[in-house]
């Protein structure tokens, strides 16, 4: 695992600096951080597989809406997934790509992915703790 602070810092407008962590970019030190998390989940076993910037295409009565990027979908070892997403800062842009996915995921209206099998989680620095 590597971990990279890059002397030259690349700020977006809500001052989350970019971080590298195993040779992929992330958008925030904090999102870098909970990737390195998930290794360690990987390591013990609990983890299968991380998948970091998962499409998720949100279709309303047959018509695509609009695409959200989910941080991380990851499948754990029973065969379950959990759909990841870390937010710093919430947008009013991105509470409602939020609120559609998980009443999409709910109605069983999420393409590519079971209700039954997968869950919606929101990590926030707090939880990195």
């Amino acid at each position: 695992m590597q971990y990279n602070n890059k002397s030259k810092y690349t700020k977006n407008k809500y001052g989350a600096i970019k971080q590298t962590f195993n040779g992929r970019s992330y958008h925030s030190k904090g999102e870098a951080a909970f990737a390195q998390q998930l290794e360690l989940r990987k390591l013990a076993g609990e983890v299968v597989h991380i998948k970091p910037q998962h499409k998720l295409p949100l279709y309303v009565n047959g018509d695509l809406i609009t695409s959200y990027y989910i941080d991380f979908k990851v499948e754990l070892a029973d065969g379950s997934f959990e759909l990841i997403e870390y937010k710093g800062f919430p947008t009013p842009l991105w509470l409602v790509k939020w609120r559609l996915t998980k009443a999409l995921l709910k109605a069983g209206q999420l393409e590519g992915e079971n209700p039954e099998n997968t869950v919606l989680i929101l990590k926030t620095q707090k939880d990195l703790r």
